[in-house]
């Protein structure tokens, strides 16, 4: 990264970054944010599968798809330029434990925008995207906030994120009728005595 540009990932980091004590509600809801939030992805996309109709379970297979892409990509991104995280440096107070690997582009926002991206390509999806849109704000400012990430990682989670859900959109009319006859399967093997009895849509 350009010694400029460093510098005011550093500055915005600071700035956004927690105190040394920090209000006690403000940190729940931090901590709620960066770490625990991440978990209602794979609800959604599990309770859209079982409760949706077809063009809800396609949705989700495409919002799911996005994330593969997205997170391959990220992965890929940060094997080949490890940027270390702000406590690797010393730099700012961290507030959750985490792993000293590469921080950009966030894994955490890479898979929510990935998600909410790929939901807002669908019609019947907007909506919840365009609310999961501003919850992955509110999200970016955690991450950073507890310590765990630069303002840059979360840029560039959002970049990746929308190259794997434009890819997943422009690719859905390839991959589709095979990605969902398969998980229909899937999903008969599995739910099939719940759907005879009425409780899982089949």
């Amino acid at each position: 990264m350009a010694p400029r540009m460093e510098y005011f990932n550093h500055v915005l980091f600071i700035w956004l970054n927690a105190p040394a004590q920090p209000a006690a509600s403000v940190l729940f809801g931090a901590v709620f944010l960066a770490e625990w939030l991440i978990w209602s992805i794979p609800i959604y996309l599990g309770a859209g599968w079982l409760l949706g109709g077809r063009q809800l379970r396609k949705s989700v297979l495409i919002a799911g798809v996005a994330a593969l892409i997205s997170l391959a990509i990220a992965q890929a991104l940060g094997s080949w330029w490890p940027h270390p995280r702000p406590f690797m440096i010393g730099l700012g107070h961290q507030l959750v434990a985490h792993v000293p690997d590469a921080s950009f582009p966030s894994d955490h926002l890479t898979l929510w925008w990935a998600v909410t991206l790929g939901s807002m390509t669908q019609r019947c999806t907007r909506t919840t995207g365009s609310v999961m849109a501003l919850t992955g704000i509110a999200m970016a400012w955690a991450r950073i906030y507890v310590g765990v990430h630069f303002p840059l990682d979360m840029l560039g989670a959002f970049v990746v994120a929308m190259a794997g859900a434009w890819l997943s959109w422009y690719l859905a009319p390839f991959y589709m009728p095979a990605a969902y006859s398969l998980a229909q399967r899937v999903h008969l093997y599995l739910f099939g005595a719940l759907i005879r009895r009425g409780w899982v849509r089949e």
